[in-house]
């Protein structure tokens, strides 16, 4: 329902993004036209997602596919259907769950279709604006398809406006730093450190302090 979709942008997330938080946004021009392509991000809050796909204009939100545990947004009916048709969410089998198949394969169907994936190589919210070490599913998808471009971007202050476990948002600037792309480079340690170190410089490149 990409109308849904697009009303619920229009009238609750843009609204909360540009009013209640406040965003800057370094270097918009490195963001993809079109897909197919991998965005990775920090994950520290809810609204990450929202605002990662905000960055693209309203007409191409049908083609931008985060990705997400189906064993946590599939346990109720509301929150699948929300998922399903506001967040255009594709719910993927944590590791372990092999009933399920091949986690990576609608991913990869996803990539072949021309779409954008949102990734959280972290694996789940960590505590505000603290990153941990990326797991290695990233790698395993981008193998198989080397030439899709691999998009870093470090986002500042969600972690603070909504953290995990917190349903209110607290006013509070976002800053948003998107990254050069990376692409396969043949090995899996090479790759990981590699998107590690973009996610370090770009983190660097704000100058934020540690939190309190």
């Amino acid at each position: 329902m990409p109308w849904l979709q697009k009303l619920f942008f229009i009238f609750m997330v843009k609204p909360i993004l540009l009013i209640v938080l406040g965003i800057n946004l370094h270097h918009p021009d490195r963001l993809p036209k079109d897909g197919p392509a991998v965005l990775i991000a920090n994950h520290n809050s809810h609204m990450d997602t929202p605002l990662l796909m905000n960055l693209f204009p309203l007409s191409k939100l049908p083609n931008v596919r985060p990705i997400a545990a189906a064993d946590y947004f599939f346990k109720t009916r509301w929150l699948a259907w929300f998922a399903t048709n506001i967040m255009n969410i594709i719910p993927i089998a944590r590791r372990g769950d092999k009933k399920q198949g091949d986690p990576l394969e609608p991913l990869s169907d996803a990539l072949d279709r021309g779409e954008v994936l949102i990734f959280f190589p972290e694996g789940t919210r960590g505590e505000p604006e603290q990153m941990t070490e990326l797991k290695s599913g990233l790698a395993h998808l981008i193998k198989r398809h080397p030439h899709v471009p691999v998009h870093p971007i470090f986002t500042h202050g969600l972690g603070k406006a909504m953290p995990k476990g917190d349903p209110l948002i607290v006013p509070f600037t976002a800053n948003i730093h998107i990254g050069e792309p990376l692409f396969w480079q043949g090995d899996r340690e090479q790759f990981m450190a590699a998107a590690s170190d973009r996610f370090r410089t770009l983190k660097e490149e704000g100058n934020y302090g540690e939190w309190e």
